[in-house]
């Protein structure tokens, strides 16, 4: 099982990526729709690592189960 920090990480940038979806549809001007794409592809970058850390720590804590 993952660590719960990690998953409340996940959770975090997870609700940040969607926030930064909607701002950038509801942006009036370019630029600032472009801005939030950038940092809701920023988010969804993070929550991928955190998925990687998330199987890693799994991986870890199924080895040291098996003795």
């Amino acid at each position: 099982m993952a660590d719960p920090k990690t998953e409340e990480l996940q959770v975090a940038e997870i609700q940040r990526e969607r926030a930064e979806r909607e701002q950038a549809r509801d942006a009036e001007q370019d630029r600032a729709e472009e801005a939030h794409e950038r940092r809701a592809e920023k988010h969804a970058y993070l929550r991928e690592k955190l998925d990687e850390r998330a199987r890693s720590e799994e991986e870890v804590g199924s080895a040291s189960d098996d003795g």
